[in-house]
């Protein structure tokens, strides 16, 4: 794929670290403009740092709170207003938090679908057109909750299911408007989020961040805890003209710890 997202736009919500950041780096290491969408000034700052640092077009750093409507239409607005064009989208931003049942008041889970799936769903109805008139692509990194649930993620996985389903039901758009929509579940990945769920779910069970580590590895039998590359590498994959007959899935990068049959 070396050269084939030359001059293309690639929007990536909660583009400024982990997976996101990830996810930006590789496709400006293959030509793309990105534009990175964070609410943090300051990890923008580094991010747009690093993706610049690959010696492809520099990086275009905005910063927007997705919870707010008024803030996803800026960022269309200031995409529409610099580059006039969009061939990728990619929704990873997202933060919902881990806990017990109890003790996770309404805010908590206001707050979940508010970043995650409302922010989606809005971007994704603000840059169709521009999809569309590129015949892009639309790529969700959701989580391996969608499928598995647990009691001390219960936001997460019902936020992770809505978007699931909301993306399998745009698919059937794209197929009609030549824009491809596919889903990726990172499972546990090494990032800044994940060593914070981790504390929160050692709270809630009173038990150790370690403990929970290596229960978790021992447990799914995998080799590794995945990295944000893993999930960088799939989500060019699907963004490229090999991939194209590839409408409405969902993948998961787990290294296999998702139990089931899918």
């Amino acid at each position: 794929m070396p050269g084939e997202f030359a001059n293309k736009v690639v929007v990536v919500t909660g583009g400024s670290r982990g997976i996101g950041l990830g996810i930006a780096k590789a496709f400006a290491g293959e030509g793309a403009q990105t534009v990175l969408v964070s609410s943090s000034a300051e990890n923008l700052k580094a991010a747009a740092k690093a993706v610049d640092a690959l010696g492809g077009p520099q990086a275009l750093p905005i910063e927007a709170d997705l919870r707010n409507a008024a803030a996803c239409a800026s960022v269309f607005d200031k995409v529409q207003q610099r580059l006039q064009r969009c061939d990728v989208l990619v929704n990873c931003a997202g933060a919902t938090k881990a806990g017990s049942f109890l003790d996770l008041p309404d805010d908590a889970w206001i707050d979940g679908f508010a970043l995650k799936f409302h922010g989606c769903v809005r971007l994704c109805r603000l840059f169709w057109p521009m999809l569309k008139a590129a015949q892009g692509h639309v790529i969700n990194i959701d989580g391996g909750a969608a499928r598995s649930p647990s009691a001390e993620f219960l936001i997460g996985g019902a936020v992770n299911a809505a978007m699931g389903n909301f993306s399998k039901g745009l698919s059937q758009l794209g197929k009609r408007d030549g824009v491809n929509v596919n889903v990726i579940h990172p499972g546990t990945t090494e990032t800044e989020r994940n060593l914070q769920l981790l504390a929160q779910r050692a709270a809630a069970s009173g038990r150790t961040v370690g403990d929970l580590q290596a229960e978790a590895l021992a447990k799914s039998g995998i080799r590794r805890v995945g990295k944000p590359d893993d999930i960088a590498a799939l989500t060019l994959f699907l963004c490229s003209e090999r991939a194209r007959h590839i409408q409405g899935t969902a993948i998961a990068v787990d290294g296999g710890a998702t139990v089931g049959y899918y």
